[in-house]
């Protein structure tokens, strides 16, 4: 058994169940651990806006928001934030419209789903989003991102395409949660499903992936735990903390 001492959790499809619900076995593994003196906190590529509601529901204290650009605690308090040039949002829109794909974005204090701002200047961009169906134009738009130096490539599902500023990851912002609480990469335990996650299961001392999680994931995970359907959390809470 490992030292652990903190628990970073992906939202959506690991923490979260298909029906966006933390389950009961969840929330009971979630106490337990906590009784334990385990810090258990949110990871995830969701906004503050809707990540927030489910962090204040588990008491969790310390809250990863839009893959690692910022990070919060849940007093109110903005530990750190990085956010992505509005030339680069620019550049990304440009792209959207030449492949006709649908987008979403992320400012400091708005999502646009669907659509863009007039004025892209006037805002803090965090994070750009590209989703599409079609395989042929996600391979076109990740061969020209991938030639961009100043920005870090995920996802959060298999259809999307998920643009931050580089360096942000969600394994860098554990860090920071790390050096507050006075330990290391090695006493957490990070679960995730998707392609945002693999940094932080890969650099974390115990990284778990759902059942569910892309194949890439799973390569990389030091276990395989059961689905988000399948309290997947909770299983490996009582394997590897309690």
């Amino acid at each position: 058994m490992k030292d652990i001492r903190l628990i970073a959790l992906d939202m959506d499809g690991t923490l979260l169940n298909s029906k966006h619900e933390v389950s009961e076995e969840n929330k009971k593994a979630i106490i337990k651990a906590r009784e334990k003196g385990v810090e258990v906190i949110i990871s995830t590529g969701r906004h503050y806006q809707t990540s927030s509601l489910i962090a204040k529901e588990l008491d969790i204290h310390y809250l990863i928001t839009v893959n690692g650009s910022e990070i919060w605690t849940m007093t109110g308090d903005l530990i750190a934030r990085q956010t992505l040039d509005a030339e680069i949002i620019e550049k990304l829109v440009a792209i959207k419209e030449e492949h006709k794909t649908w987008a979403w974005l992320s400012s400091i204090d708005k999502i646009w789903r669907g659509e863009v701002p007039e004025d892209i200047s006037a805002h803090q961009w965090l994070k750009f989003g590209f989703d599409t169906d079609t395989p042929e134009k996600k391979e076109k738009i990740m061969q020209t991102l991938g030639k961009w130096e100043e920005i870090e490539i995920s996802n959060s599902s298999p259809t999307n395409i998920e643009v931050n500023a580089i360096g942000v990851n969600k394994a860098a912002a554990i860090e920071i949660v790390c050096e507050r609480l006075g330990i290391t990469m090695e006493q957490v335990m990070a679960a995730g499903d998707s392609l945002n996650d693999i940094k932080m299961i890969e650099k974390a001392g115990t990284g778990i992936a759902m059942g569910n999680a892309q194949e890439n994931v799973k390569k990389v995970a030091d276990w395989i735990t059961a689905t988000n359907d399948e309290d997947g959390v909770a299983k490996a809470i009582e394997k590897f903390v309690l």
